[in-house]
């Protein structure tokens, strides 16, 4: 039997708490792009998937994933419940930790990423049909992809696949979140006044909160990926950092050059796409010492970064002009961040740096002399790209017969808060409070009739309903800067 390493477990359980508080980290980043109507169902969201999935994950989610194979494609149920998911280690994942620890490292992955896709139907989404969605798509999408990647006889993997690389989720999270909210985003069709009404982000310091705990995170959503505490950890956390910082970088300067400003939305955004590259290479890229020969070893992270950078604000510039409404770039970002990194890995993946073998059981990348390595990341690229639009398509079109996906027009002018939660985000006082059709306390209903007739301060948030006061001028009037995740 395998001897469990304190230290690898501590680490483990430590990056699994690190990745956990991405999630919370992603409720700020949206919660902040959409209106001030929308931001508490927009936070909702995000906060209720970790109550959701962390049940499915436990209860099969984790099995179909993980478990036993089936033809390479999905596990079964043989660890339902977590049977045989135990203290003891499970060496065909990570022999030095108990296997309940790699387990619920996993579990933070299978939270996030379709956390990300409620980005591509923000402000227009019934909170009931959402529920099933995420318990159908955990089940349905999510939970096969990771088998064909992660697991040990997945058709994709490098544990006895065709050996494409993805060491953090490249193709598993990012990839398949984007593409997916690429198919909700059609599916759910454009929000009420989209093209015609300004739709800044309200509160753009979440934006930056929200984009400050991501980058945090996503030190244990890479470098915990090595489920070691070593060098390649080391590595991982290094170059993660790296490549955030140069799309953070490249991100606000392109804006600055196409909208003569830096924009803080953009340079937040930049950063996220930063980690989104990186994460399927961090594992095959790195600063080492052993890089010679003309391998600048922290390069392929710049490179990577730059590119993420470039690459996605210029995907957003396409979505806008394509009058597509994924309300928070969620393809931009993650779909195309995540193509981009899963095909540089290819090139800059080495084997300085991963003993991992890759397409037909050679180690590294183009650049160790192994251009076949790009099929199979193309093959990787193809079959998420594929499988995660269609079924997720077809997954949001059956809802959309059975519960409807949208909330009514009413509901929608209104807002999502009141009308799905009965709560709105800021209550600034008592006169709003029964606006919003909030119970009261006797002592607060005496307050408010008290208060008739003086004058109310305005709503936190100014946006007016069509026909109803002066429209603000937008303070940035292409999307690629306003509205992205």
């Amino acid at each position: 039997m395998p001897e469990i390493d304190s230290g690898d477990t501590a680490w483990v359980l430590a990056s699994a708490a690190l990745v956990l508080i991405m999630t919370p980290g992603l409720a700020f980043f949206y919660g902040g792009l959409v209106r001030g109507k929308n931001v508490l169902s927009t936070i909702m969201h995000s906060f209720i998937v970790i109550g959701l999935v962390s049940v499915i994950w436990v209860l099969w989610g984790y099995s179909l994933a993980f478990g036993p194979d089936h033809g390479g494609f999905i596990g079964d149920f043989s660890w339902f419940g977590l049977r045989h998911v135990g203290a003891e280690a499970n060496p065909d994942y990570a022999a030095t930790i108990p296997h309940q620890a790699f387990m619920v490292f996993q579990l933070m992955f299978a939270i996030i990423t379709p956390a990300l896709i409620t980005g591509a139907f923000a402000e227009r989404a019934k909170f009931s049909t959402f529920l099933v969605f995420i318990a159908l798509w955990s089940t349905i999408v999510y939970a096969p992809v990771a088998h064909w990647v992660w697991s040990k006889d997945g058709w994709l993997g490098t544990l006895g696949g065709l050996g494409a690389y993805d060491f953090a989720g490249g193709t598993v999270v990012h990839i398949n979140s984007g593409v997916a909210a690429l198919a909700a985003a059609l599916a759910f069709g454009k929000r009420l006044g989209f093209g015609r009404e300004a739709m800044e982000p309200h509160n753009i310091p979440f934006v930056v909160l929200g984009a400050g705990l991501l980058w945090f995170g996503w030190f244990g959503f890479n470098a915990g990926s090595a489920v070691a505490a070593g060098g390649l950890a080391s590595s991982a956390f290094v170059v993660t950092n790296t490549a955030a910082a140069a799309a953070a970088l490249t991100w606000m300067g392109m804006g600055w050059y196409f909208l003569k400003r830096p924009s803080v939305v953009g340079a937040a955004s930049g950063a996220v796409a930063g980690l989104v590259a990186i994460t399927p290479a961090s594992g095959f890229v790195g600063a080492w010492s052993g890089a010679t020969d003309g391998y600048l070893n922290i390069m392929p992270a710049l490179i990577i970064g730059v590119g993420a950078g470039a690459f996605c604000y210029l995907a957003t510039r396409l979505r806008a002009r394509l009058a597509l409404d994924d309300s928070l770039d969620v393809w931009a970002v993650h779909g195309v961040g995540g193509t981009w990194g899963a095909l540089a890995t290819g090139i800059f993946a080495t084997a300085l740096v991963t003993g991992l073998a890759g397409f037909k059981g050679g180690v590294g990348g183009v650049l160790d002399g192994r251009p076949e390595q790009l099929l199979a990341q193309l093959a990787g690229i193809g079959a998420t790209w594929g499988y995660s639009f269609v079924m997720t398509f077809a997954i949001l079109k059956i809802l959309d017969r059975v519960m409807g996906l949208r909330v009514s027009r009413e509901e929608e002018v209104a807002g999502v808060d009141i009308s799905q939660h009965g709560e709105p985000g800021y209550v600034l006082d008592l006169a709003a409070s029964a606006a919003a059709q909030i119970p009261a306390t006797p002592e607060a209903s005496q307050l408010a009739s008290e208060d008739k007739g003086r004058r109310r301060r305005p709503a936190l948030d100014p946006s007016p309903i069509k026909g109803e006061g002066r429209r603000r001028p937008a303070l940035d009037p292409s999307p690629s800067e306003g509205s992205t995740a």
